[in-house]
């Protein structure tokens, strides 16, 4: 005989197996008979969601929230779900003062049954966002492709069980410095806007030491809210205001000229829920890195054009880079891996898509064209491109590919930093320095280019090496590619943090060069999201 399985049969198999548990022979009592009703409630309501229906049947249905013995795991559930906007998440997604009164609502063991199972719901809930993140980045934007943690809904449930609720709820917060030092900067955001924010915004498009006038007060009022200049009655663009200008440019990745030209003058007139939107998306960003993150790793803060070897909290290298331009096909992804090995004088293997997008239309005009490459058939050897005719192939058909080898003029420059990946990114030097001076520095096919890779090797072979420099210029010196193994493999992370607070609580903002955070907020909204101001 074949038995099929459907949601109301398996309610009753798991009601079944709830009343099986009063022993035969004895009768059922009205105690009996109220466990053996909250059971069978617990039973229905946790059928429609696996995880939890799986936690409930491996403890006979016996409920963590609703039972005499549960105030302790209900209070500190209350009591999280309560700060939910503390980590930008949604208020109204958990609603603890909801979920405090159904659980006063509910007098039956019918009515406990359904409340029980909607307080594991909502836990599990709270857990997973506050664990990896409120949204799946991967549906957000296709660059976004970072590996967030998951964690079994089922294991969750039972080790909240087993464990101190408040400690476990504790446990729940992000321990990276980074995320608590957020918070509190969305705490100090929310009291401005409750004050009404930095007041009137700057009217002029642009500004310089000397002028004076209306705009030149407004600018000194909004440095002086923004806390980045003392009072003054100044009505002149004088040396004070200079002074607090720079400090504004420095913690915004803007040149520190004193100036304040249209970029300057666009992040001023920045208003805190612009800001505050920012640390948002940054606490939501944070929850999907590893928790926490660490000792020592190689961070790649795109939106800085900066990487940075972070050792206990700490950047012990630091340099400029150049990122992926900002077209579709050539945006730097976001995401984590190991840095395994350097290539010191490294050959470029062009990539099949600049060979057959770039490289072979100009072929087709000029066989001489791209003269530093070379051609290489399917053998492996160089192919002399006078004996091909190149009119013949297009994107689809072409058969050969093409390299650079080792030199000063190499697109790699002389030292690449690899983290294999099948996005094929990586860090490098390049010829190109004068790109470093930019303020924004987006001109890549998608890698990664340093402004100091010398410094950047000696730094990472400190390790293994007791003199670094010496071994990684003896290596440079033979101009043959040699690939060089970090006996340590360092983790490396490609971020994206447009807003950050340093270890001396300093605030930093960044424009959103790739339209990232923007979509991220957008989709943080639609989540029920919202921006709160408090008052102090």
């Amino acid at each position: 005989m074949t038995v099929k399985f459907n949601r109301r049969t398996t309610v009753k198999m798991m009601a079944a197996g709830a009343a099986a548990l009063v022993l035969p022979g004895f009768g059922v009592g009205r105690a009996d008979a109220a466990v053996t009703a909250l059971k069978q409630s617990i039973a229905e309501a946790a059928s429609k969601d696996a995880s939890i229906a799986a936690f409930y049947r491996s403890r006979a249905f016996k409920p963590i929230f609703t039972g005499n013995g549960d105030g302790r795991r209900r209070g500190a559930l209350l009591k999280s779900l309560a700060r939910a906007g503390d980590h930008g998440l949604p208020v109204s997604r958990y609603d603890a003062d909801g979920l405090k009164q159904m659980f006063k609502a509910a007098k039956t063991p019918t009515d406990r049954g359904q409340v029980e199972v909607e307080a594991a719901r909502r836990f599990l809930d709270y857990a997973d966002a506050m664990r990896s993140g409120l949204l799946d980045p991967r549906k957000i934007d296709r660059s976004i492709v970072v590996d967030v943690p998951r964690y079994d809904r089922t294991a969750t449930l039972t080790a909240f069980a087993k464990s101190s609720p408040q400690g476990f709820m504790k446990k729940l917060n992000p321990r990276k410095p980074e995320y608590v030092r957020l918070q509190k900067e969305k705490l100090r955001l929310e009291k401005l806007l409750a004050k009404g924010g930095w007041g009137e915004k700057v009217g002029a498009k642009a500004l310089k030491p000397g002028q004076s006038g209306a705009a030149v007060v407004q600018l000194r009022n909004r440095l002086i809210r923004m806390g980045f200049m003392r009072k003054s009655a100044s009505q002149s663009y004088d040396a004070n205001i200079q002074a607090a200008v720079q400090k504004f440019q420095i913690s915004h990745g803007l040149a520190p000229d004193g100036v304040a030209g249209a970029g300057t003058i666009s992040e001023i007139n920045k208003d805190v829920p612009d800001r505050l939107s920012q640390v948002l998306v940054g606490l939501e960003r944070n929850r999907w890195l590893p928790n926490p993150l660490e000792k020592k790793h190689v961070w790649v803060n795109l939106p800085d054009f900066h990487v940075d070897i972070m050792e206990k909290g700490k950047s012990t290298f630091r340099s400029r880079v150049v990122i992926g331009k900002q077209t579709e096909d050539r945006k730097t992804p976001e995401f984590s891996d190991v840095m395994e090995f350097m290539v010191i004088n490294p050959s470029w293997y062009v990539p099949r898509s600049i060979v057959t997008k770039e490289y072979l239309p100009l072929l087709k005009r000029n066989r001489g064209a791209a003269g530093q490459l070379q051609i290489i058939g399917s053998n492996g050897k160089p192919v002399n491109r006078a004996n091909i005719n190149f009119a013949q192939y297009n994107e689809r058909n072409f058969p050969y590919s093409m390299k650079q080898p080792p030199s000063k003029g190499n697109a790699l420059g002389l030292v690449k930093f690899m983290f294999p990946n099948k996005y094929n990114i990586y860090l490098h030097d390049t010829p190109s320095k004068s790109l470093f001076g930019r303020e924004v520095r987006a001109f890549s096919h998608g890698c990664v280019r340093v402004h100091k890779p010398f410094e950047f090797a000696y730094a990472l072979l400190k390790a293994q090496e007791s003199d670094p420099e010496g071994y990684f210029q003896s290596i440079l010196r033979t101009r043959a590619e040699r690939r060089v193994e970090l006996r340590q493999p360092l983790p490396v992370h490609l971020a994206y943090f447009t807003a950050w607070v340093d270890a001396k609580g300093r605030a930093h903002y960044r424009r959103d060069v790739y339209g990232r955070d923007g979509r991220i907020f957008a989709a943080l909204t639609k989540a029920g999201v919202t921006l709160r101001s408090v008052k102090a």
